[in-house]
């Protein structure tokens, strides 16, 4: 059921956590950067309204309808899970420390060591460049690999990055779906 936070129980939420969407053998684990205070007042992945999440994974294929923040564990039914680089909630991901970010790579690594999804994907190009160390990634799959999984980077979904639009998204998800999709069939 939805939840609407109130404007307190948003500002409430600051440093508190949203649990991992986690599951062993999933297709693909998607990893943002991390829980923003709606998020984290709800206690719900991407729950933001705006948030382009939702509605790119079902454009992309990766479910047959929409799915809601609150339906999130839905999505393992899917093969999709949802885990953070930092698990703080903060207003903007502006707020964390580059140390934070790289020391979510090491956490991630081990989730995807643990949990062996076919594939990782970070959401938000900036904070993969910070986390990994490569300031010149791009958009698409990177050429290592995370914890014996593809790795790849695709674009923030959030209402606040005006740099991709729905359909830019989609298309970006999209490819990881069809690789995905080749992978299983080979």
């Amino acid at each position: 059921m939805e939840c609407r936070p109130t404007k307190d129980e948003i500002s409430a939420a600051a440093g508190s956590t949203v649990p991992d969407l986690i599951a062993s053998g999933l297709a693909v684990l998607f990893c943002g950067i991390n829980p923003g205070l709606y998020s984290g007042a709800t206690g719900h992945h991407f729950a933001r309204p705006g948030n382009r999440f939702w509605r790119t994974l079902q454009a992309a294929g990766f479910t047959d309808r929409l799915v809601r923040p609150w339906e999130e564990r839905r999505l393992l039914e899917h093969g999709v899970g949802i885990t953070n680089l930092v698990a703080r909630a903060t207003a903007t991901a502006a707020e964390l420390a580059p140390d934070e970010l790289r020391a979510g790579r090491g956490r991630l690594e081990r989730k995807v060591r643990r949990y062996r999804p076919g594939a990782v994907a970070v959401l938000g190009i900036g904070a993969y460049r910070a986390a990994f160390g490569r300031p010149k990634a791009g958009v698409g799959r990177q050429p290592e690999v995370l914890g014996g999984a593809p790795l790849w980077v695709l674009p923030n979904p959030s209402g606040l990055n005006a740099n991709h639009q729905l359909d830019d998204l989609a298309r970006a998800f999209g490819a990881l779906r069809e690789a995905l999709t080749r992978r299983q069939a080979g």
